[in-house]
């Protein structure tokens, strides 16, 4: 795992020991910032479920303003600790050390992208999003990662499923308001 480009371009990125988190794909995260490329610079990035670090890490690297991390674990805090040390990313981040749904419910913040990759076949995918979408911009993009045999909501709040892409095992949903 990697910084695929931007100013940590390169930077080897660790993930948390354990089964608990799955790193996005190379080919996959590749991807999903080519959909992203026009959208990064002086962005307002929320990575959720964010395990490694490693798809707000990216942002960063290609321009984001900021990036908050969300994750539980603390294997995945320190983890993401590390590897944005690693990258030399030391701007305005925030490692946020909560589960999701208390860290919407207590935010204040909007942003312009939302990464969402939680853990498969708990359901957790059609709680968070509308929460998450309650905290976007109005020209805000999320973007969920899932098992490619799961079927993404249709509409989160305001924000619709725009397109759907697959990738391996996976399946990148991304949503935009109408």
């Amino acid at each position: 795992m990697r910084v695929i480009t931007g100013s940590a371009r390169g930077t080897r990125l660790t993930a948390p020991e354990g089964i608990e988190t799955r790193p996005t794909s190379d080919m996959t995260k590749e991807a999903v910032f080519s959909i992203l490329q026009f959208e990064l610079e002086g962005a307002y990035v929320l990575d959720l479920f964010a395990g490694s670090g490693q798809m707000g890490i990216e942002a960063l690297s290609r321009g984001a303003a900021s990036c908050t991390f969300v994750d539980i674990s603390r294997q995945a805090q320190e983890a993401i600790r590390r590897n944005l040390a690693a990258a030399k990313l030391t701007g305005p981040v925030k490692v946020a050390a909560m589960e999701a749904e208390a860290y919407l419910a207590s935010c204040r913040e909007a942003f312009d992208i939302a990464f969402l990759d939680p853990p498969y076949g708990q359901g957790l995918l059609e709680k968070i999003l509308p929460l998450a979408a309650a905290k976007m911009k109005e020209t805000g993009i999320i973007v969920c990662e899932m098992e490619k045999k799961e079927e993404p909501l249709e509409m989160a709040r305001d924000f619709a499923l725009y397109k759907v892409y697959r990738y391996g095992k996976a399946k990148i949903a991304t949503y935009r308001r109408p």
